[in-house]
């Protein structure tokens, strides 16, 4: 089973039991508030997150994310949530723009 940590939600670990599944539903079927202001589609940066480790556990970036990139709206260290896939291990983090108001964050 893969596990997700998530740094600044207090080293929250979302596991994810469903191959093919996004990193923002499985962050979602953990109960977990994250900004993706587009519905999940791949139309915005907003459920963007900054890879701490296992880059190389993600799926290679979508056509989304290389058009953002080039527009330098994603760094190489960011993914969007909606449209990575967490083949293995990973720490993401959540980066401060992103931060929802109502949910409590850690350092």
């Amino acid at each position: 089973m893969v596990k997700i940590t998530i740094e600044n939600l207090a080293q929250k670990e979302v596991f994810v039991s469903t191959p093919e599944c996004s990193v923002l539903k499985a962050v979602q079927e953990h109960f977990i508030d994250w900004m993706h202001a587009c519905g999940g589609k791949g139309r915005c940066t907003t459920c963007k997150f900054i890879v701490l480790l296992g880059a190389e556990q993600l799926s290679p970036p979508t056509k989304s994310e290389e058009d953002y990139r080039k527009l330098g709206e994603l760094q190489d260290d960011e993914r969007l949530a909606c449209q990575t896939i967490a083949l293995g291990d990973c720490k993401i983090r959540v980066p401060d723009e992103y931060k929802l108001p109502h949910v409590v964050y850690s350092n």
